[in-house]
């Protein structure tokens, strides 16, 4: 395993291929939930975790069942169902641990499960890190690292957008650009700004 790939891995994930400001998935919840940051940060976590699970549930299914049953083409649909169990166990785990985060994230938790990003981390590993259905070397190891860097991503991009939200709340906007006009405002210089990383050589 070349170390050197692996750390352009994790800062691809989170910084040239960024799964809401360059991939343009997750769009969802990263609107929904940064309206402050202590949502946002609870927010980011779930989607870590998520994104790490499934990273490692799938990359199971998909090597171990998918591939040597010949079913790859349904890998779709495998993954949306891995995922959703994932989101449930998550939802159970967080109302009995964590039952005012749980309430602060309301529907944007469920909202997991149809969230684009963390089919994208999955869709993304194995066309990334499988050849024609046969895993590369250290594959598992790199859509793990992949999946937990992908939401560390999603993340950043989050807490950033709360974090600038809550301060423009005390700025004067002009009514008809308050609320969602400002947040994509925001988004497309965050996106931008992002788009300085798409040059960085790393490893």
């Amino acid at each position: 395993m070349d170390l050197g790939h692996l750390l352009a891995v994790v800062v691809g994930a989170i910084f040239v291929s960024n799964f809401v400001l360059m991939r343009y998935l997750g769009l969802c919840p990263f609107v929904g939930v940064s309206k402050d940051l202590d949502s946002a940060v609870g927010m980011g976590m779930a989607v870590i975790f998520v994104m790490t699970l499934a990273s490692l549930a799938t990359w199971f299914v998909y090597t171990y069942l998918l591939v040597p049953l010949g079913i790859v083409y349904l890998r779709t649909i495998a993954f949306i169902l891995v995922i959703a169990t994932l989101v449930q166990f998550v939802e159970m785990v967080m109302e009995k641990t964590a039952p005012a985060l749980h309430r602060s994230l309301g529907i944007y938790l469920p909202l997991i499960t149809t969230n684009c990003a963390v089919l994208g981390v999955a869709v993304v590993n194995v066309d990334e890190f499988m050849v024609t259905g046969i895993a590369r070397n250290a594959s598992f190891i790199y859509t793990v690292v992949h999946g937990f860097a992908a939401g560390v991503g999603f993340t950043l991009a989050l807490v950033l957008m709360a974090a600038i939200r809550e301060r423009i709340q005390l700025d004067a906007i002009p009514k008809s650009m308050r609320g969602i006009p400002i947040t994509f405002v925001i988004a497309g210089l965050m996106a931008i700004a992002f788009l300085g990383f798409t040059g960085l050589r790393v490893g």
